[in-house]
């Protein structure tokens, strides 16, 4: 079981800071989708340069050109892009084309996908084997969470890994634990705690 720490809503060097209070903490680094929109690619650059033992994630939810899209995020040092689940079987085909050119994975973000079981038999027959259960901030301020979403996601999964995300934090992470995520990732519960080394850390020991 890793810890992925998601980064969004922050500078490139507090990113870089932070990462480092947190490192031993944390197993995967993500380079969320609005620090990409402030940073580009080169806030992947640096995290990989600073942080070679992390695995690095851009969060990219590509939507078309999968094979062109991903190969830029493998070629700036990404060990990991996201493809949204949404998009057509060709686009993921191309991410995992590009994944497999460049020894990286893809994970498929299944974010406002609607029959989670018909769409995730055809992403794994894809060769799709990293699954991302998300509920968005939008979701999450009518309250909705993660829980029953990764419940189903794992009945559902005969081969992958399932990463789950959407208000986790120090007090719920058990609960993800038990219901048998391979990634937990957590944003803001680390990013804007009041400590967010000792949030870190709390998570990482209830998931061990």
């Amino acid at each position: 079981m890793k810890l992925q720490l998601a980064l969004d809503d922050i500078t490139l060097i507090d990113g870089l800071v932070l990462a480092e209070k947190v490192k031993d903490d944390i197993d995967i680094i993500e380079i969320g989708t609005p620090f990409i929109i402030e940073e580009g690619m080169r806030a992947v650059r640096e995290f990989k340069k600073y942080f070679p033992d992390k695995e690095i994630l851009a969060d990219t939810k590509i939507m078309d050109a999968g094979a062109y899209e991903s190969e830029e995020c493998f070629k700036a040092g990404a060990d990991i892009c996201t493809v949204l689940g949404t998009t057509d079987i060709l686009t993921i085909k191309g991410c995992l084309e590009a994944a497999q050119k460049y020894g990286k994975q893809v994970m498929v973000d299944m974010i406002c996908v609607d029959n989670v079981p018909k769409r995730v038999a055809e992403i794994e027959a894809a060769g799709v084997d990293f699954i991302g259960v998300h509920v968005g901030v939008d979701q999450q301020a009518v309250g909705i969470t993660p829980l029953d979403k990764l419940a189903e996601m794992k009945k559902a999964s005969k081969q992958s890994k399932i990463s789950v995300a959407g208000g986790i934090n120090p007090e719920t992470v058990k609960r993800y634990k038990e219901l048998g995520a391979d990634v937990i990732i957590v944003g803001g519960g680390i990013t804007h705690a009041a400590d967010p080394v000792a949030a870190a850390h709390a998570i990482a020991e209830k998931m061990r």
